[in-house]
């Protein structure tokens, strides 16, 4: 298991820890034109294809040192995770808002294709039985 800063969240500068009410508040401005999809450095901080610059070459490393039908497990928050797959899957990036979200605890399954790769599942997280623990 490795640990890498480059798959850290998005920063969002002056934006970080405010809520949703607050950012809209204070940075009405910003915040709608990053909803439209216009490339924002939210309160200062990162644009979306900065993140993908900085974790798109972590999981192309790490996965290009796997032995033939490995598998990669990535760990990181939801934005970083959706702009990297944005970047892997070779979509421009104003589509990738079009991938959608990632839940908390949920999970996407890319896999190599003949011509690049393939998004198999996103934002799962369903188990298939309901986890039952030893109290139960």
């Amino acid at each position: 298991m490795a640990h890498d800063a480059a798959l850290r969240e998005t920063y969002a500068g002056s934006w970080q820890g405010l809520t949703h009410e607050e950012i809209v508040t204070r940075y009405g401005e910003q915040y709608a034109a990053w909803k439209r999809g216009e490339p924002v450095r939210r309160g200062g901080g990162e644009l979306e294809t900065e993140v993908a610059d900085r974790a798109a070459p972590v999981v192309l490393e790490h996965a290009g040192k796997l032995p033939d039908g490995g598998t990669l497990v990535v760990v990181s928050h939801g934005g970083t995770i959706r702009t990297t797959i944005g970047r892997l899957l070779g979509l421009e990036s104003h589509h990738w808002e079009g991938l959608g979200g990632l839940s908390n605890c949920c999970w996407s399954v890319l896999g190599e294709g003949a011509r690049g790769w393939r998004l198999l599942e996103h934002n799962a997280g369903t188990l298939p039985e309901p986890v039952l623990g030893d109290d139960d």
